[in-house]
C-alpha cells in the first residue's frame, strides 16, 4: 500500500472528478493522500476535503510563487491554521529562483517564518526549491542551528551535493514522476542511493505525470508507476518500497499516525 505524499486535489485536472480520482488511486493501492495548499485562499478547501475523506490529510502554507501576495501574512494566521486536527504539515513553502514570481527577500522571509512555526508545532515543513540550492541549504543550516525541526524536500530534482546536505541535516526526500523521465539520469542515480528510511514518493498531481502517462493530467493513482520505477532502480520489490515509504510517511507526519 502506497501514500501519495504530495498532491493538489483542488487543482484543475483533478478537482473536476475528485471522487473518481481518489477512487482510482485507492483501486491502485494508494491508501493515503497529503493534499497540499500553496496560498491562504486554498486552506479552507484543502481542509474541507480532508474532513470529508478519512484517508486525505491537509497542509497549510504559502508557495514561494505566492510570497509577494502574502508578505504580510504573519505567523499567527499560519499558527492558528495548524491547529486543525486534519492539518498534518506546513507548506509547501521554500524558494523558487527559476521563475522569480516573487521577490527573493520576501520568499526567504516567509520560508523562515514557516520554519519557525514548524519548530514550534513539531509539524513537518514541506519545501519547494528550484534553482535556489545554495540559499535553501544556507537557510536550513542556519535555522537548524537555532533548533531542530522536521522537514521534507518535495519533488526532489536538485544535485547530489544538495541531497547530501539535506540528508545530513536530517531531512527526508520525496521523489515525483520526474524520476521516470528519460533525461533524468542524474536524478535516477541519486534515487538509487537515498537511505531507505528517508524516502517518500509523490505525484504533485495534477503536474508531472510519470511515464507512461506523460501528456495527461497527473493523478494520485500514478504514484504507483513512480514507486515501481524507483523500486527497480533500487533493486527492491514494489512491496518493499511501498512498505518503507509508508512507514517513513507516518514517522515524519506523526499527526497522521495519531
Amino acid at each position: 500500500m502506497l501514500i501519495d505524499s504530495h498532491c493538489h486535489l483542488q487543482y484543475k485536472g483533478v478537482v473536476e472528478d475528485q471522487q473518481g480520482v481518489l477512487q482510482r488511486a485507492r483501486d491502485a493501492g494508494v491508501q493515503g493522500f497529503l493534499n497540499i495548499s500553496t496560498k491562504q485562499s486554498e486552506w479552507d478547501d484543502v481542509i474541507a476535503t480532508a474532513e470529508r475523506e478519512p484517508d486525505v490529510w491537509a497542509s497549510v502554507g504559502i508557495h514561494p510563487h505566492e510570497a509577494d501576495a502574502h508578505a504580510d501574512l504573519g505567523a499567527d494566521a499560519l499558527r492558528e491554521a495548524t491547529k486543525h486536527p486534519r492539518v498534518i504539515a506546513i507548506g509547501e513553502t521554500g524558494l523558487d529562483y527559476y521563475y522569480d514570481k516573487s521577490d527573493r527577500t520576501v520568499q526567504q522571509a516567509l520560508f523562515r517564518m514557516h520554519i519557525g512555526i514548524a519548530r514550534e508545532t513539531g509539524l513537518p515543513i514541506i519545501i519547494h526549491t528550484r534553482d535556489a540550492e545554495d540559499d535553501t541549504a544556507s537557510i536550513l543550516t542556519e535555522e537548524m542551528e537555532q533548533g531542530a525541526f522536521p522537514a521534507l524536500i518535495h519533488c526532489f530534482t536538485a544535485s547530489a551535493d544538495f541531497g547530501k546536505k539535506v540528508l545530513d541535516l536530517g531531512l527526508t526526500i520525496s521523489l515525483s514522476g520526474i524520476v521516470t523521465f528519460k533525461n533524468a539520469k542524474e536524478l535516477q542515480e541519486i534515487a538509487a542511493q537515498i537511505p531507505q528510511d528517508r524516502l517518500l514518493v509523490e505525484t504533485d498531481s495534477p503536474f508531472l505525470a510519470p511515464v507512461p502517462h506523460r501528456g495527461r493530467p497527473c493523478e494520485p493513482a500514478f504514484v504507483r508507476n513512480t514507486a515501481e520505477f524507483v523500486a527497480a532502480l533500487r533493486g527492491e520489490s514494489l512491496e518493499t518500497l511501498a512498505g518503507n515509504t509508508t512507514r517513513n510517511f507516518h514517522a515524519l507526519f506523526t499527526k497522521a499516525a495519531a
